[in-house]
């Protein structure tokens, strides 16, 4: 009896702690064209257990499938901070944010004017 509950407990973890191989969310990240796409998209995916990674220009959402056993939400941040990209709550380094492209600086609202409608064109294509 002992042993039958043992094994019933372990199962129970077991199941409660799995992990998912193909976890899928989206979070929001800062940026306002297609260069930002491409930056945002290559960060993400070069985190080890990304599958993929596609960021929409005109709502600022990445939506990610990847390995919960072999990355984790941060870990993704943070390659995205790295390229200079806000994310969520999150903001990249002045540093990193200062080697994007001066097109892509997004919290200049002069820039985000600019690329107002980009992602309706890149849509159209």
């Amino acid at each position: 009896m002992k042993t039958a509950i043992s094994i019933l407990i372990l199962l129970i973890t077991t199941v409660t702690f799995a992990q998912n191989k193909n976890a899928r969310t989206s979070l929001e990240v800062d940026g306002v064209c297609g260069m930002c796409k491409e930056r945002i998209e290559k960060a993400s995916i070069k985190t080890k257990g990304v599958k993929s990674a596609i960021w929409d220009v005109q709502t600022h959402e990445l939506k990610l499938i990847y390995n919960e056993k072999k990355t984790n939400l941060d870990a993704i941040k943070e390659n995205i901070l790295a390229v200079g990209h806000d994310v969520e709550e999150l903001k990249a380094t002045n540093e990193a944010y200062n080697s994007v492209h001066p097109c892509c600086k997004y919290r200049d609202e002069a820039i985000k004017d600019d690329h107002k409608g980009e992602g309706e064109k890149e849509g159209q294509k």
